[in-house]
């Protein structure tokens, strides 16, 4: 429970409509897509800079826990208040400030959902690359959290090359400006990309300026299958060792193919592994552009090549990975889904490591995800409670195989409480406690997203 004082501070920032102790209404704001949950003592919904400078300063005087929230579309637990306090959701906070194309920037408030700018830079014939799956729903502070990701990041990079500029409120209450609206810039420190994948734990954004690209006039989708993984997996590395980058690369094991195909039918083929491929840029260079990626992909395992030519054909071809989530929710409600990332050369020894970890601990594990940047989805899939007691090791080995491959422990979803644990693997200790003094820097009572990332 909030101490009265606090309330009342928050009471004199808030309106009545934009503030909330009911424990009904809280229980929402307590929750993300990682199944963890705990309760706030209150929600409150910004809708103005100068307000969530108020509201972390009163934070701050009375020591209460305070976390931003998108739409709770996390995996790791990172939006999730562990230690009450107040939960700030900048659902109402939501305008898209400015579109500049000339200067091909965006400037946005943090609740701005993904999708709907997209759609609104469709006119322009411009795009922001990050493209999680979640993007119908997930807002732009939510994405710039824990440096989102998608197929698109393969060439276009993740939120942290598309992100110029921010306006925060530090922990310790101070407001600031970081990043300018140019491509490039060398004056002190990059404050924006340290903020860029934070989690909410160094300062409590209000403000970003978005690089922007223009959209490519066509696009190529071709479909590789393969008769085992091995094959698929140095087809990948072929592919991103020629000049042609595609826009997306996606891997799918057999195991994923098996899935999909039970609620996608049988228009999913049978088969090792597959990739869909896509290449995109002017209509008089993609026909080559194509060419290149195809020659790629042709190698020992290799069961068929397909390109699409129409919008049909291009549906047709994605439906492995648009039905691979449902079928894999349907299989396993305790499913773990790690985003774990290796160089792409080492993505073959990755999928060989995950198949042996499932053979020890008799588990059923799929690999998928955008293996043109190593980042693959590793999901074990426990059915019963005896399985559920062997994954824990399970994930320990996996983590251990992606460090040994010089791998990291996530590429998109962060760390949050679901990875916490295993960060002294992942990052030496002396980088550790660099880390824990920007920390304290940025934060010195501890306030923001508390035990989260560190």
């Amino acid at each position: 429970m909030l101490p009265t004082n606090a309330l009342g501070e928050l009471q004199g920032i808030f309106a009545a409509d934009a503030l909330t102790t009911d424990a009904a209404e809280c229980l929402v704001y307590g929750y993300d897509n990682s199944r963890r949950q705990a309760m706030p003592d209150a929600v409150v919904f910004p809708t103005a800079h100068d307000q969530v400078v108020a509201l972390v300063r009163a934070c701050r005087t009375h020591r209460v826990p305070l976390v931003a929230r998108g739409r709770g579309t996390n995996t790791t637990g990172a939006s999730v208040p562990a230690s009450g306090g107040v939960v700030a959701s900048f659902e109402r906070m939501n305008r898209v400030l400015r579109i500049d194309a000339d200067d091909r920037i965006a400037v946005v408030e943090p609740g701005v959902i993904n999708g709907d700018l997209q759609a609104m830079l469709e006119a322009q014939r411009l795009f922001w690359p990050p493209d999680p799956t979640s993007a119908p729903f997930c807002t732009i502070a939510g994405n710039i959290a824990c440096n989102a990701g998608g197929p698109r990041a393969v060439k276009y990079g993740a939120t942290r090359d598309n992100v110029l500029a921010l306006r925060a409120v530090a922990g310790n209450g101070e407001d600031f400006r970081c990043g300018t609206p140019t491509t490039k810039g060398s004056t002190g420190y990059d404050l924006t990309r340290l903020l860029v994948g934070s989690e909410g734990t160094l300062a409590i954004l209000t403000e970003a300026t978005l690089k922007l690209v223009p959209l490519p006039s066509a696009k190529r989708t071709l479909r590789a299958t393969y008769a085992n993984v091995g094959a698929a997996a140095q087809a990948v590395a072929r592919i991103m060792a020629q000049p042609v980058t595609p826009c997306a690369l996606e891997f799918l094991d057999d195991q994923c193919l098996a899935l999909a195909r039970t609620h996608g039918g049988d228009s999913i083929p049978l088969a090792g592994a597959m990739l869909v491929i896509e290449v995109d840029g002017e209509e008089g260079s993609l026909a080559a552009s194509a060419d290149a990626v195809a020659h790629a992909a042709r190698g020992d395992g290799l069961l068929e090549l397909l390109v699409a030519g129409n919008r049909a054909e291009v549906d047709a071809l994605w439906s492995a990975r648009k039905a691979l989530s449902p079928a894999l929710r349907t299989l396993s409600p305790d499913k773990i889904n790690e985003d774990v990332v290796v160089p792409v050369s080492r993505v073959p020894e990755l999928v060989a490591a995950t198949r042996a970890i499932a053979a020890k601990h008799a588990l059923l594990v799929v690999c998928f995800g955008h293996a043109g940047n190593g980042n693959l989805h590793v999901n074990l899939l426990p059915r019963d409670e005896d399985e559920k007691s062997r994954a824990p090791a399970a994930l320990d080995e996996l983590f251990d195989a992606v460090i040994r491959l010089d791998g990291t422990l996530s590429g998109e979803h962060g760390i949050g409480l679901a990875k916490r644990a295993f960060m002294p693997r992942a990052v030496d200790a002396n980088a550790l406690a660099l880390m824990r003094a920007i920390k304290a820097q940025f934060d010195p009572d501890g306030i923001l997203n508390p035990g989260k990332l560190l």
